[in-house]
């Protein structure tokens, strides 16, 4: 009971911390939709990044307002003198003062309690003032000459420019610190009976209109911008939401392929027991080892029986071979392999059931290769696959193709071509996968479980190898399998050439070289590999 819990706790951690990031996921494309739409317009704008953005520009630029403040203030003292300018001087940085403390109270508090409508008018009141303040200078100008009125009149201008630049985030709040300064120099200049006031006046007023379109640009490619990065959010949150999805069907999907393996193969494994039995039983009846049949019937029957179990184990030991390699458990068992003679035994093997089908079998080896460093019992289940496969839907009379030899890059090859009705290659793929079956398959009379192939293929690609299928309808199959270079054993090691020696050279003893094929395997031992491999 502890054992399943245990097994159960993972599996529910790991349900509940995806849980979490879909609805982490799910919150953030909602917030990302929310900036998208605002009560006061009906396009879509930013309220609160504009004042917050705002109330940042601000800030940043205290340290610059307070400089020109305190320039416009000490030029001022020439001519109206210090108790009006310093007046004057401290009015303005009064006003500036709160704007910087309500843009740090803004700032300060988080977005929830905020509301926007309320602090955009506070925000423009507060820049109305700032620019009546600097309208007053232009009102108050008793005893100024024209010289001097000049320069303060295009001091003001620079004031609107900056004013501009800083409020452009709020549109409304660059209309409210630029006008009245704007409209108190064009009417200062309008006042006066000469051409050169009235161009001064249009200038003014030209200046005004110039500048406001500048900030609405501004304000424009602050919102596109504001625009382009709530989409990258809210589409990097729906590509966040679409792979947790996608996480949490794979990670299922792999849970159920894990089970199914399981499940092949604790059932291959339960329904051997009982097999072994009956095919020891039914051999022993096929035979008559304690005395013959009195019905001659019965002794065909154990021979059916006999056959169809070692049809079965042959298909119980594929699925557990399948199971055991989609679940990562095959283990290989590497070795000295000679390919050209495990391929020539399985042909052995088969032969009998070729001849039965009327098929030559055509065997093209290279001699004198190198071994491969192969599990031998997987490099002979996948020549049995592909030789049996070949035998199987090829027509009588027709011709097997096995070749053996080196690729191009060094490596080892098998070869497996037919004469037979080929597979469509729309069906190629299917063939290929787990327990499918192409049309000829399904309308021939030998159909198998649909394994041969994919398990050929999985061990092929547990050595590292290619496995390469290509067939034409009405013309044939071809399965070539190679092996990487890596896997070929080198054939001879350096050669250590000695110094010569004072002594008379003595004549060496040759010794014989150890073959490099294995020895026959007796029929016997062949038959009964070839039925624990179940072909």
């Amino acid at each position: 009971m502890n054992e399943t819990n245990d097994k159960r706790d993972p599996a529910s951690a790991a349900e509940d911390s995806s849980a979490k990031r879909r609805r982490a996921a799910a919150l953030h494309v909602r917030e990302a939709r929310d900036r998208l739409t605002s009560a006061t317009t009906t396009r879509p704008t930013f309220d609160y990044e504009l004042l917050r953005q705002f109330a940042q520009t601000r800030l940043s630029a205290s340290l610059m307002i307070l400089l020109l403040v305190g320039t416009v203030g000490f030029l001022q003292s020439l001519w109206v003198g210090a108790v009006q300018a310093g007046t004057w001087t401290a009015a303005v940085l009064l006003i500036h003062a709160v704007i910087i403390t309500k843009c740090r109270q803004f700032l300060a508090e988080p977005q929830s309690h905020i509301s926007v409508r309320s602090w955009r008018v506070r925000f423009i009141i507060l820049d109305l003032f700032f620019g009546l303040a600097w309208m007053f200078i232009l009102i108050h100008r008793i005893g100024v000459d024209a010289e001097a009125s000049t320069f303060l009149l295009f001091v003001m201008l620079l004031v609107v420019a900056v004013s501009s630049m800083l409020a452009s985030s709020v549109p409304i709040a660059v209309f409210a610190a630029t006008i009245p300064v704007s409209a108190a120099v064009a009417l200062d200049f309008a006042v006066r009976d000469n051409l050169h006031d009235y161009i001064l006046a249009v200038m003014a007023l030209t200046v005004q209109g110039y500048f406001s379109v500048l900030a609405y640009r501004l304000y424009s490619t602050t919102l596109a911008s504001l625009e382009a990065r709530a989409e990258k959010d809210a589409l990097i949150g729906e590509l966040e939401t679409a792979k947790a999805f996608s996480d949490e069907a794979r990670r299922r999907a792999e849970a159920a392929n894990v089970a199914k393996s399981r499940f092949l193969a604790q059932m291959s494994h339960e329904l051997r027991t009982p097999l072994n039995a009956i095919l020891g039983f039914s051999e022993v009846m096929k035979g008559e080892i304690f005395g013959s049949h009195q019905v001659p019937a019965y002794r065909d029957y154990a021979a059916d029986i006999h056959g169809s179990g070692v049809h079965l184990l042959g298909l119980i030991n594929e699925i557990l071979d399948l199971s055991r390699i989609e679940a990562g458990r095959y283990e290989l068992n590497e070795e000295p392999v000679s390919l050209a003679h495990v391929v020539s035994e399985c042909a052995h093997l088969l032969q009998m059931r070729a001849r039965s089908r009327r098929l030559t079998i055509h065997e093209l080896f290279e001699h004198a290769m190198p071994r491969l460093w192969a599990d031998e019992r997987a490099v002979r289940q996948i020549c049995l696959n592909l030789l049996g496969n070949a035998i199987k839907f090829s027509t009588q009379g027709g011709e097997i193709w096995l070749k053996s030899g080196w690729t191009a890059s060094g490596g080892q090859y098998v070869s497996v071509k037919d004469t037979g009705p080929g597979i469509p290659e729309e069906e190629i793929p299917i063939v290929l996968a787990s327990f499918g079956q192409g049309s000829n398959s399904i309308k021939s009379a030998e159909q198998g479980a649909g394994l041969g192939l994919p398990i050929a293929k999985s061990l092929v690609d547990l050595h590292g190898g290619t496995f390469t299928l290509k067939s034409k309808l009405r013309i044939g199959t071809e399965v070539v399998i190679t092996f990487p270079p890596e896997r070929v054993m080198s054939g001879s090691g350096p050669v250590a050439i000695p110094a010569p020696s004072i002594e008379p050279p003595q004549q060496p003893e040759l010794e014989p070289e150890p073959a490099d094929e294995a020895p026959p395997i007796p029929k016997a031992n062949a038959l009964r590999r070839l039925l624990r491999l179940g072909v």
